[in-house]
Order: C-alpha cells, then sequence, then structure tokens
C-alpha cells in the first residue's frame, strides 16, 4: 500500500473531484458517512458526543459527522474552534446542514472559559486534518493542551489535530483512536507519535484509483498481496539442493542459545542445508539440539577464530547472533568480508563489531542484508533528531553501500538498496523478547540462500516472523511468549500467507 505524503493526499482529492464530476462537499458527505459507520462499531449509544470543530474542511467533516450520529439516536454537541479566522465552502455548507430547533447544541470555544464537559463525554478531534502546515500556536496548541489534559476517550477524523503526516510533530491531540481515509499516514507508523495516534483504522472513501497507480511514492505498507507474489513454488521432482545452502556463524561461550534458534528458524524457511560455524564447545550441544543442520567446528573452544572451509558453497551466510565484540573476532570478521563475495545476513554483535570498525561498511557485499534495532542503528550511524530524520537516514545509508536494512521495532522500516521504504505490518509487543532477533537472522538468511533478491527476502522474512508471533501470541499471551514459540509458528504463517 503506497503511503502518500499531506500535498499528494490533497491531490488525490482533487483528482477524485474531476475525475467523478463532483463537488468536494460531496466528497466530505462519504468520507463523513465512512468515518460514521466505522465509529459506530466500536462506541454505542450510552455516551454524549462532543464534536470539536476547526475552520477547514477537517472540521466539515466533524459537522457532518455530528448530523449523522444525531440522526442515529446519538448525544451530540458540536464546538466551533475558528476564533473568526477564514472558514472553508464546504465548512459553512455543513454548519448550515446540521438539524434545527437544537437537536445539535452548537457552542464557541472562548480558551479564557474553556468549554465544560460531562464526566462520561467522548471527544471526536475535527479540528485540524492534513492540510496543516505549521506548528500549533494560539487558540489551537491552548485547546489541544487543555483537551489533552482531560484524559478523556478522543477519536481523531483522519488524523489528530496538530499532527503533520510526512514531517515532525511537537504537539498534537493525544487521541485514543483514530479513523483515517483511505490510506494510513505516515506518521502513523513511527514509534515517536504512538502517544498521539492511539490505534488506528482505514475506512475506504472511494478516492481515485487510477491517482492510486500512477503517483509515485518512496514509502510503503506492505500487504499480504506484494507478498503472495514473493513466494516461490516447489516442483514435484525438487530436492534439497535447489533450495541452497545456508552457513551461519553464531553463538560463543555462554550464547549458544542464539546459534540454535537461528539454525532451527534458518531451517524452517525452506532452505535446502544449513551448516553452523560454532566454537569446539559448543559441537555437542547444537548438533542435538539442531539434529537436521551440519557442523563446522572453529578452532578454539569458546568463541569464533576462524573461517569455514570452502566459503563458495554457500549460497548466504548469516553471522552475529550470540558472537562477542573481541578483537580476535573483528579480525576474522574482516577477513570473511574479504574473502566471501555473496550475501550475507548480518546481526547483533557483528553489527557492533562494525561500528567500532567504521571502515568494514566499505567492505559490505552489495545486496547484504543489516538487521538492526535502534540502538545499534544509531552506533552504526549516528543519532536523529527525530523518526523522519532517522527514515532519511536509513533510506541514505541503504542507497550509500547498497545493502538492504532492517530497522527493528514496532512497524519495522526495510530500505532497499534504492532508498525505498517498506513498513511491516505484523507482529507485536510479545516479541520484545531475548532471541526474537535471531530467530529473524536464521529466517532472512534461509530466504536469500533459496535465490529471493535481498529486498524480497528481507520484506517477507520480516513479515513471517511478525506473523509468526501474532500466531505464538494467540496461544501463549504476550507476557509468556518466548522466541521459540514464533518458531514454532513460522509454517503456519508461511501456510497462512500463501492460502490468503
Amino acid at each position: 500500500m503506497k503511503l502518500f505524503s499531506g500535498a499528494q493526499i490533497r491531490e488525490w482529492d482533487k483528482t477524485t473531484l474531476e475525475e467523478e464530476g463532483i463537488p468536494s462537499i460531496e466528497l466530505m458527505e462519504r468520507a463523513s458517512s465512512a468515518f460514521t459507520k466505522k465509529f459506530m462499531e466500536h462506541y454505542d449509544r450510552s455516551r454524549p458526543i462532543a464534536v470539536f470543530c476547526g475552520p477547514g474542511n477537517n472540521g466539515g467533516d466533524g459537522l457532518a459527522i455530528a448530523r449523522m450520529l444525531n440522526t442515529q439516536g446519538y448525544e451530540v454537541k458540536v464546538w466551533l474552534a475558528d476564533w473568526g479566522l477564514p472558514k472553508s465552502p464546504d465548512y459553512e455548507i455543513m454548519l448550515k446542514r446540521l438539524p434545527g430547533f437544537g437537536q445539535v447544541p452548537v457552542y464557541s470555544v472562548d480558551m479564557k472559559e474553556p468549554p465544560i464537559l460531562g464526566e462520561d463525554d467522548l471527544i471526536i478531534d475535527a479540528l485540524l486534518g492534513t492540510g496543516l502546515n505549521r506548528p500549533l500556536d494560539g487558540n489551537f496548541e491552548d485547546l489541544i493542551y487543555w483537551l489533552n489534559s482531560l484524559h478523556k476517550t478522543v477519536v481523531s477524523v483522519d488524523l489528530p489535530s496538530g499532527m503533520f503526516t510526512d514531517q515532525h510533530t511537537e504537539l498534537a491531540i493525544r487521541a485514543s483512536h483514530t479513523i483515517t481515509f483511505q490510506t494510513p499516514k505516515m506518521a502513523m507508523l513511527l514509534p515517536e507519535y504512538e502517544e498521539y495516534t492511539g490505534s488506528w483504522e482505514i475506512v475506504d472513501i472511494g478516492l481515485s484509483h487510477s491517482y492510486y497507480l500512477k503517483t509515485t511514492v518512496k514509502h510503503y505498507l506492505v500487504e499480504k498481496k506484494m507478498l503472495k507474489g514473493f513466494l516461490t513454488t516447489r516442483k514435484k521432482f525438487s530436492h534439497k539442493g535447489l533450495f541452497g545452502h545456508a552457513l551461519l556463524i553464531n553463538g560463543s561461550h555462554g550464547k549458544g542459545g542464539a546459534a540454535i534458534l537461528a539454525a532451527k528458524a534458518c531451517l524452517r524457511s525452506g532452505v535446502g542445508l544449513v551448516t553452523n560455524h560454532i566454537p569446539g564447545a559448543l559441537y555437542a550441544i547444537i548438533q542435538m539440539a539442531v539434529p537436521e543442520a551440519m557442523a563446522s567446528v572453529d578452532e578454539h573452544n569458546y568463541y569464533w577464530s576462524t573461517l569455514p572451509k570452502d566459503l563458495d558453497k554457500y549460497a548466504a551466510i548469516g553471522l552475529g547472533c550470540g558472537l562477542d565484540q573481541k578483537d580476535s573476532t573483528a579480525r576474522v570478521l574482516s577477513q570473511l568480508f574479504d574473502e566471501y563475495d555473496g550475501r550475507m545476513v548480518i546481526d547483533a554483535d557483528a553489527l557492533n563489531l562494525i561500528s567500532k570498525s567504521k571502515d568494514l561498511l566499505g567492505k559490505l557485499n552489495p545486496g547484504s542484508i543489516l538487521t538492526p534495532h535502534l540502538k545499534e542503528f544509531e552506533r552504526l550511524f549516528g543519532k536523529s533528531i527525530n523518526c523522519f530524520e532517522r527514515l532519511s537516514l536509513l533510506s541514505e545509508k541503504a542507497k550509500q553501500y547498497q545493502v538492504t536494512i532492517i530497522l527493528k521495532g514496532a512497524f519495522s522500516s526495510v530500505a532497499n538498496p534504492e532508498g525505498t521504504i517498506f513498513f511491516n505490518p505484523s507482529g507485536n509487543p510479545g516479541m520484545a523478547t531475548a532471541g526474537s532477533g535471531d530467530v529473524l537472522t536464521g529466517l532472512l538468511t534461509g530466504l536469500v540462500a533459496q535465490g529471493y533478491d535481498s529486498t524480497q527476502a528481507a520484506i517477507l522474512g520480516t513479515y513471517i516472523h511478525g506473523a509468526a508471533g501474532d500466531l505464538a501470541l494467540k496461544k501463549q499471551g504476550g507476557e509468556s511468549l518466548v522466541a521459540s514459540d514464533i518458531i514454532k509458528r513460522l509454517g503456519e504463517a508461511f501456510k497462512d500467507l500463501r492460502a490468503a
């Protein structure tokens, strides 16, 4: 799903009106009706509704929603926050369409004497929409501070007021729930703005499909229909030699579990063969824990010190899980980068070693996949002022080094060598547990070894990893979910994707 900028969204509305030959007020009615239907699925008539409307088209939406909820038996009152500002023509029309005889009481907001709301009032925020082009100040700033101080249930129309679609927000309504039109707004996918959007849902308002298809964007939200096109199909006479041989270089003294988790996940990816290169002390443990995988034993008993033989026979290498950051490990990592020409999946301590010796970034093989969490990303590439600056840096570094970078977290962002970013929708907070990243590394390595291109492997692997976590959540609950539970559900996640 394409993620549009604020300017593109406004152009999308305009194109829809031109193509359909309808006035803008008709599109506003359509959007407000879609919002109202979704709102009624979540909130019954037991609570009074206070709709706060700004002077623009978002306020017009709010006025239409107030009218529609009134006709459905909700107790609704409207608070106008316009303070003599110019009003949009559609706002003026919607204000006149409110039912007469006091059915929907209308009040003006005066911040010298803030509105008096009932204890159970639910607030609908229709103050400011995607047209906002500067930070809040004056009356709007005061009103939003005041509304946030009430700690009431707030449902925002399209976008929490004060929040920007595609740039940093300092202050906005703290919505409990946002019902957004047609597609999510990019800020909704970024961690800094969770406090504003709350939970969110999309409603279709019938915007132009041709505009959607022809308009170029740099950001996408991953959908199942995209992923289904990635999946390969096995033929009847297939054999393991057709599905790649993955090498995993993971584990050290006290961290053998990371190597086991990565190997088990790699095997569940569909890869043909897996070899673990491990310190000698882990040999018996790995062989018993992962009997389907082969072992290549390092010369050192407790950590990685030498390269495996015949590197060229491996279709992909995954490394970093449970390693250490010894100088000797850094030296053999550099040697690996010099001697292996294939694609690698690089995680954890391998990333930390690179961050200590930035010259190693220049040795990365094109097409490799880096899987940092936030702190690892900052150690590699530096801190950012906000999420949008971080996204730009993510895109820039993926292009600079011709690699794919997965910045892990909620809505993990996958940047490919062209700088395009894909947000992953699957996964849950229960996956914030030790070993979850090791599972992802193993899964990704298996996909790369099978021949998936790096962008496809990263997008597909991140989705499947999250989907398996979501399946595990249903069985275990968030508090009790562990990395092994994710591995157990990988097969089901693949199966569900194929059936979608």
